[in-house]
């Protein structure tokens, strides 16, 4: 498939923009083009065949399986984009006064309340506009707590688990503090003998996912908590696996003072590609005054923006957040009601389905019933036949799957992680055990087979190591450089032609 570029005609057009007679606007001289930009001139069909095609390339959801661990990638109810489009939600601009935008108000301060009661804890912020930031938010919050009660120069350390998704770490050390790994012991639990041993009042706090990554729920939760809370130190909860939970269990309950929602996972918002998310995070009352700017508040009967904070850590983003994830998901919850513990039900029963059938097939590294998802290994192939997980998810992409996450966490080797989520049927579930029974067999007769494939994709087996190396982030048009062999130690990497 040609890209646009190379479709280009000079002189054609899509269409024409009406002229005006206003004056330039006044661009700094640095920051003025020497040249107009070389766009692809196209006709508007063939802009619209262009896209089209590439749609048909694209893989999601709404065109097959989607197991990817840890990120929850369910179907998308269509009734949410409707309501989503409602001209009074549509239209509505972020400026509008509070009196013209009551009904806006109103969503979003129900949908707070709902997300409080559903982890058990007293105040909600729907500012933060993706997981990972609502986890530096939840810090900043410990942090600004720490400092008003005077402990900031000695609460320094926070307690990752060596399951923690990458943002864990990366929020720790952006909010000013000092990580310290925690491991996990041969049951998948965080090693409490550590924790009793290290846990002291230079401790802050602990970042931790329940269930955690490998799927797992901590069988000592409530002895962690009070670890941390007997220093003083405060939990933080990563809401990333939450669809295993709702309804069943409240991480407030857990002990948790601060916990991060992903909307955009849990509650069906499309996602997948960089998609618009939202990280909403939710305290207990001692870090409530903390909470970003504006709150929304209100009485039942009349909405508002609260600005009147003193203790607040300021905005995190523009404006009040995502407000169309809002909609999607306050549309998503009411559609459950009080059912909404089915939704993690039957996440956890596909999970288990799973687990069951490939158990025998791949490696378990934690003989334990799991929760949403699972962490199978495909040490056994690699070991027996030279077939990495790697090559089992690209042979994946054959049978039209997506493959699940793999070499993650990363102390299992060769990681298969797996999430179902509620949204599939059992036949779909078989389909894939089928063929991940069938890529078993074939790494035994035929590992080339897999260490070749995808073989029927319209892109094969890339060189990652390369194209990490040689990122192609521009087109040359007619000038382009020999892309064959190593790069010489700082040669300009660009797009050749076709590539």
């Amino acid at each position: 498939m040609k890209l646009i570029y190379e479709k280009s005609k000079a002189g054609r057009r899509a269409s024409t923009l009406p002229h005006y007679d206003l004056p330039k606007a006044e661009v700094p001289e640095e920051l003025r083009r020497k040249r107009a930009p070389r766009l692809p001139e196209l006709s508007e069909p063939e802009v619209v065949r262009h896209f089209s095609a590439l749609a048909t390339r694209t893989f999601g959801i709404d065109t097959g399986f989607y197991p990817l661990g840890s990120c929850t990638m369910k179907h998308n109810p269509r009734v949410n984009e409707r309501l989503v489009n409602l001209p009074g939600f549509r239209d509505l601009h972020p400026l509008q006064d509070e009196d013209g935008a009551q009904g806006a108000l109103e969503l979003m301060w129900r949908l707070q309340e709902i997300l409080a009661e559903v982890v058990g804890l007293d105040a909600v912020s729907l500012q933060p506009a993706a997981g990972s930031q609502g986890e530096l938010t939840g810090l900043m919050l410990m942090r600004a707590y720490f400092a008003d009660r005077g402990e900031s120069d000695r609460r320094a350390n926070v307690f990752v688990a060596d399951t923690a998704h990458g943002t864990n770490p990366a929020s720790v050390t952006m909010a000013g503090f000092k990580l310290q790994k925690v491991g996990t012991d041969e049951r998948g639990n965080l090693d409490l003998e550590f924790l009793r041993a290290n846990v002291n009042d230079e401790t802050a706090g602990l970042m931790l996912t329940n269930p955690s990554t490998l799927g797992l729920f901590d069988e000592s939760i409530e002895e962690v908590a009070r670890i941390f809370h007997d220093a003083g130190a405060l939990l933080y909860y990563d809401g990333a696996n939450l669809n295993a939970v709702c309804g069943i269990s409240r991480p407030g309950d857990m002990g948790f003072d601060i916990v991060h929602y992903n909307l955009h996972k849990t509650f069906s918002q499309p996602h997948g590609g960089g998609g618009p998310g939202a990280g909403p995070i939710a305290v207990r009352g001692i870090l409530e005054p903390f909470l970003p700017v504006p709150v929304v508040a209100g009485n039942g009967e009349r909405y508002r923006f609260d600005y009147d904070r003193p203790k607040t850590i300021g905005k995190v983003r523009g404006f009040y957040g995502p407000f169309g994830v809002f909609v999607r998901s306050y549309a998503f919850i009411r559609s459950y009601g009080p059912g909404l513990r089915e939704m993690s039900e039957a996440a956890v029963l596909n999970a288990n389905y799973l687990l069951a059938r490939l158990k025998g097939t791949y490696d378990l590294p934690f003989e334990r019933l799991c929760m949403h998802e699972f962490v199978l290994s495909a040490r056994n192939l690699k070991r027996e036949h030279g077939v990495s997980a790697l090559d089992v998810a690209k042979r994946l992409m054959d049978y039209g799957y997506h493959p699940p996450t793999i070499y993650f966490p990363l102390i299992v080797p060769e990681a298969l992680m797996i999430e179902p989520t509620e949204t599939e049927p059992k036949e779909a579930l078989d389909g894939f055990i089928q063929a991940m029974h069938a890529i078993a067999r074939e790494a035994a007769e035929d590992p080339k087979l897999l260490k070749d494939a995808p073989h029927n994709r319209p892109v094969r087996r890339l060189d990652e190591v390369k194209a990490a190396k040689r990122a192609i982030v521009r087109y040359q048009f007619d000038e382009h450089p020999d892309m064959r062999g190593e790069p010489a130690e700082g040669e300009a990497v660009e797009a050749q032609k076709g590539a």
